[in-house]
């Protein structure tokens, strides 16, 4: 019988519990299977060859302070609530080390079905009831080990989900891997008999480990403070979240009162502003050419470019332009 560690977080910042999967892979003993369920606060989580920004919604992200958080694997953004469940296998490669969902997929299709629910493998990652998509999945292989995380619709704010992860494509030009936009239902309205999160997760667990040596594994005080160590030198930072991804070319248009027509062309890369050039029906009295290059090279948050132009009138590059109003137009607000 297969020995497995059992781990149940029920912290919610997705950047330790990110950080708290890596640990699990890197640090823990190799001759050990892991099996954990977890669960997010509002936070989108990013596929590791994603651009982070032609996958969110940056204006609603902002808005709903919803977290945006890149982990390790490929494969495409999800959003996280707390009624959403997640999981991870963390165990041995295949031979060959090949991507292979359907191997870890299918036990959690099969869980599902024994919950009274339609549930089947579609494609390379996803699981679903009626076609209808419940959950995603991926992986990350590394030195013949697998880590399978996958995240379950239970009973996710769907609106949430559908405006934090719209773009506007018409806006962004982008290389980078992007998320494919599928029909998605919550398994809670699936089930014949209602149930709450916390049994969910717990009947998951004891039908998924029925055939394993399960033993329960609790943090220790040093492996939180590890965790906090990973959390604090990749999952926390801007340059992981934002400054990984690809370049793209963000377009902002806009009519301004007292102004005229601003258009921005922003080149973008590893999240920080490449290049940036303004067209549009305005008067100047300074060459615009000059407040670009205020903005070049800095990181693309509101919070950089207030920085940037501090003691610098906008309006002197663009006639009745205020500075504030630029970086409203720049974030897209």
């Amino acid at each position: 019988m297969n020995r497995i560690f059992f781990i149940e977080a029920f912290t919610t910042d997705p950047a330790f519990n990110l950080a708290m999967e890596e640990y699990f892979f890197e640090a823990m003993p190799r001759d050990r299977s892991y099996f954990i369920t977890w669960q997010n606060d509002n936070a989108i989580i990013i596929g590791k060859h994603q651009n982070t920004l032609s996958e969110i919604n940056l204006p609603f992200v902002q808005r709903h302070d919803i977290r945006v958080v890149r982990r390790l694997s490929g494969g495409g953004a999800v959003y996280h609530d707390l009624g959403n469940l997640n999981y991870t296998f963390i165990t041995d490669a295949e031979p060959m080390q090949q991507v292979d969902l359907r191997r870890f997929c299918q036990p959690i299709a099969d869980t599902l079905s024994s919950l009274g629910v339609d549930a089947t493998v579609d494609g390379r990652n996803d699981i679903l009831i009626d076609g209808k998509k419940v959950s995603g999945n991926a992986q990350y292989v590394r030195q013949g080990r697998v880590m399978h995380h996958g995240t379950i619709l239970f009973d996710s704010d769907l609106s949430v989900l559908g405006q934090a992860l719209k773009v506007d494509t018409s806006k962004i030009q982008a290389k980078g891997i992007k998320s494919v936009r599928s029909r998605v239902a919550n398994v809670r309205e699936c089930l014949k008999q209602d149930m709450t999160m916390l049994q969910f997760r717990r009947a998951l667990a004891k039908h998924l480990l029925k055939q394993a040596l399960v033993q329960v594994y609790t943090l220790t005080d040093e492996d939180i403070a590890a965790i906090h160590r990973i959390r604090e030198s990749r999952y926390a930072l801007w340059e992981w979240n934002f400054g990984a991804s690809p370049p793209c070319t963000l377009v902002r248009k806009a009519r301004i009162e007292g102004c005229g027509t601003v258009d921005a062309q922003i080149q973008m890369e590893n999240g920080c502003i490449s290049g940036i050039r303004f067209y549009g029906d305005y008067f100047s009295t300074l060459p615009p050419e000059l407040l670009a290059q205020k903005l070049i090279g800095i990181p693309f948050t509101e919070e950089a470019c207030f920085r940037a132009l501090a003691g610098c009138d906008v309006g002197e590059y663009i006639a009745g332009l205020k500075n504030k109003d630029l970086i409203s137009l720049l974030m897209d607000k």
